[in-house]
């Protein structure tokens, strides 16, 4: 497709290649970003603005103030530093030094400076044609600016800007600059603005002290102040969460008005039957979660319920009660985890508190279908028939392959780890459950996490699900001591661990890697293979090392933790694959090396793998870190601080946004552009109120001006709140 002659021509859904300006190469650099169309592209907005000052000749520069000028690089040379180090380059090879560049335009020329910037020797030629800003002062009678902001003029002979303005600055690539990406928007908004229809009301905006939907764009892409440009946000970020509201509200009222779900007798014989099961009596903050649980699973619609409680609180058990009474009025279960160790773990710790029972287990996972396809093609057959009761599994849960007889509670673990359109597919594995009043079937469902959600990201990520809390932690677990100490204690840490030993104790040490390979020798990560010899060799003589990653085969690991579990190995170096999931009592020192690569979260989870026996006996956390950033620093102070997963939650939310909660990647989360919880956390309270009183007039955005607000939804939500079947 051809570029459009002129930007009055551009609609909405234009594709980027034909926007003016916009080259099929360069077309393919903004695909990079998310950006497929022109409403893409006003939809890219700004991170953050800059003061521009209007440009200068080089020679009206103003001294000892901020100025800009452009002109064409007419030299460049490094200047290492004076001294041996020097002499010999290795300060040199470093980026040690100066990299001068003189600029000229018709008639002067400045000196541009920068220190320790090697990097600029591969960015900066004779003959290029650049802008750049920064404070003017005179050095040794010529102008001199030090370390400027710099950008290359694509169009040398473009018009100088003139006067003072806010200059967006978009997230970019190294290829596509934020001035390139300004550039097309400038060309094409006025076109674009006009074509937007607000969702919203007049009225309701103004009630509200809002800028219309059009004024917000163009405020975010051009704003003459910075107030215009927080207005902007204002009205962007409320947008966005109430659209999230609704949309949670949507499927919440969806999944109680269309889908059925079999409802599921409970009575106090069941009760003392399952509890019979279990090798511990239930604390009674669990025996009021059970309660929660069982007054929805005892409903003919849908059971969402999220199951939070802080790492070894007893969650397992409790949705296993759950499982169970599905069992006991002969349906079935399925818990979903979201790895093949996890799995194994669950099924293992299952299988053993129902030993002696007639409850029968399955173990599906995607590790079969390579091998055993026999045994898999059996335990299928065996699900659809309902002569499995319970299917303990990962994903593979999800395949087309996979039918239940009449599955009625399905447990997800660490649900965030899953995308919604994944959670969904559960749905289509009943094809033999029997509809109900003509709505469809679906299964109850209960939701674990050992990440305690606080309480601004319940009401986005798991707004439509009510909520379970486990507090506390079981009868004789004791407080696990915490410690973050500097590589050079290492040897005293692993002195103390040799003393442990002595005592019987078992002990976890965790480490970044695998192996040496791909990693630069200059950063010295510790690996789970060279690690483990070193700790056989120096501190843990006499006592059985073993390893354990995410690479060895199911069965292997199923081997190294069950001969851990059994006392058989004494020290177990691995990598994070033990972060949830094992449950060793005797387990009672973790030692994490490099701890200031991991999250706080994961920090929190590899700790929670040890203090889980009842036998009083203290347990030692040692973090081994050298922090490199005020991030690291602050995330190693709160898990010293605290020994709370509820704190520790909070603490990561402040520390590092709801974008990177659970890790940007993760599937689920909902696509906020401009919105920051917690920093918006009174937009977000507003966004309930207005989505609550929208729902309880139309609850399916059916009637009037709320059809287009309906539509806007859909399209930017639809799949990320899995409002596929609602819409």
């Amino acid at each position: 497709m051809s570029p459009l002659e002129t930007a009055q021509d551009v609609q909405l859904s234009t594709p980027i290649e034909q926007l003016p300006g916009v080259r099929s190469q360069r077309a393919r650099l903004f695909r990079r970003l998310g950006i497929e169309t022109a409403r893409d592209l006003i939809r890219h907005l700004p991170m953050r603005y800059e003061r521009e000052w209007g440009e200068d000749a080089i020679g009206n520069l103003p001294m000892n103030a901020i100025g800009v000028a452009r002109g064409t690089v007419v030299a460049t040379r490094w200047v290492p530093p004076i001294g041996r180090r020097a002499r010999s380059g290795s300060a040199s090879r470093r980026g040690q030094g100066r990299f001068e560049v003189t600029l000229e335009d018709h008639r002067d020329r400045v000196l541009l400076s920068w220190f320790n910037a090697g990097y600029l020797r591969e960015k900066l030629h004779p003959g290029m044609a650049i802008r750049v800003v920064g404070t003017t002062k005179t050095f040794r009678g010529y102008p001199q600016m030090v370390n400027p902001r710099w950008e290359i003029l694509d169009d040398p002979q473009d018009t100088p800007r003139s006067g003072d303005r806010w200059r967006p600055i978009y997230p970019a690539t190294e290829d596509l600059s934020s001035a390139a990406i300004e550039r097309v928007i400038i060309q094409v908004l006025p076109t674009l603005l006009p074509q937007l229809a607000d969702p919203l009301p007049e009225q309701f905006v103004i009630e509200r002290a809002m800028v219309s939907l059009r004024d917000a764009f163009a405020r975010a892409h051009q704003p003459a102040s910075q107030d215009q440009a927080d207005a902007a946000r204002r009205r962007l970020a409320y947008n966005e969460l109430l659209l999230l509201q609704l949309g949670i509200a949507m499927k919440r009222h969806y999944s109680q008005a269309e889908l059925s779900a079999p409802p599921l007798r409970w009575s106090e014989a069941i009760d003392q039957h399952i509890l019979a099961r279990f090798p511990f009596q239930l604390t009674r903050s669990q025996r009021k979660v059970v309660s929660e649980i069982t007054g929805d699973l005892q409903l003919a619609r849908p059971m969402n319920r999220l199951l939070q409680g802080d790492v070894g609180s007893g969650k397992t058990v409790v949705a296993l009660y759950a499982v169970l009474l599905a069992v006991a009025n002969r349906k079935q279960g399925a818990l979903m985890a979201p790895t093949e160790l996890l799995a194994e773990q669950h099924h293992l710790s299952i299988d053993t508190m129902l030993e002696g029972s007639s409850v029968r287990l399955g173990l599906l996972t995607g590790g079969q279908s390579a091998s055993g396809s026999a045994q898999r093609s059996a335990l299928l057959d065996a699900i659809a028939c309902g002569d499995v009761d319970i299917v303990i599994g990962t994903q593979a849960l999800l395949s087309e392959s996979v039918k239940f007889h009449d599955l009625a509670v399905v447990v997800t673990d660490e649900q965030h780890r899953f995308g919604v359109l994944q959670r969904a597919a559960l749905r289509s594995t009943m094809s033999q459950t029997p509809a109900r009043k003509g709505k469809t079937p679906a299964p109850h469902n209960l939701v674990m996490t050992a990440t305690p959600i606080p309480r601004t990201l319940s009401l986005t990520i798991f707004g439509d699900l009510d909520i379970s809390t486990i507090d506390g932690l079981p009868p004789g677990r004791t407080p696990i001591t915490t410690r973050v100490v500097a590589p050079e204690k290492s040897e005293d840490v692993y002195r103390y661990l040799a003393k442990r030993l002595k005592k019987g104790d078992q002990a976890y040490v965790v480490v970044p890697a695998i192996d040496a390979a791909g990693f630069e020798t200059t950063q010295q990560l510790k690996n789970v293979r060279e690690h483990a010899r070193f700790l056989a060799d120096k501190h843990c003589g006499g006592y059985r090392v073993a390893t354990i990653h995410g690479q060895l085969k199911r069965r292997t690991r199923e081997s190294i933790m069950y001969r851990f579990h059994q006392g058989k190995i004494h020290v177990l170096v691995a990598t994070t694959v033990i972060e949830v999931g094992v449950d060793v009592p005797n387990a009672t020192v973790m030692i994490v090396e490099h701890a200031e690569r991991f999250g706080l979260a994961q920090l929190h989870q590899l700790r929670g793998r040890i203090g889980r026996g009842s036998d009083g006996r203290s347990s030692v956390c040692v973090f081994i870190a050298r922090p490199s950033t005020e991030e690291s620093e602050r995330r190693l102070e709160a898990i010293a601080a605290t020994t709370d997963g509820f704190k520790i939650a909070e603490q990561d939310l402040q520390i590092r946004g709801m974008g990177d909660f659970f890790g940007t990647r993760q599937h689920g989360l909902p696509p906020l552009r401009v919105a920051r919880i917690p920093d918006d956390l009174e937009l977000l309270y507003l966004a309930r109120r207005d989505a609550t009183a929208i729902m309880r007039e139309d609850p399916m955005l059916h009637h009037g001006s709320r059809k287009r607000l309906r539509k806007v939804l859909i399209q930017q939500y639809g799949d990320a709140l899995g409002l596929i079947d609602v819409g």
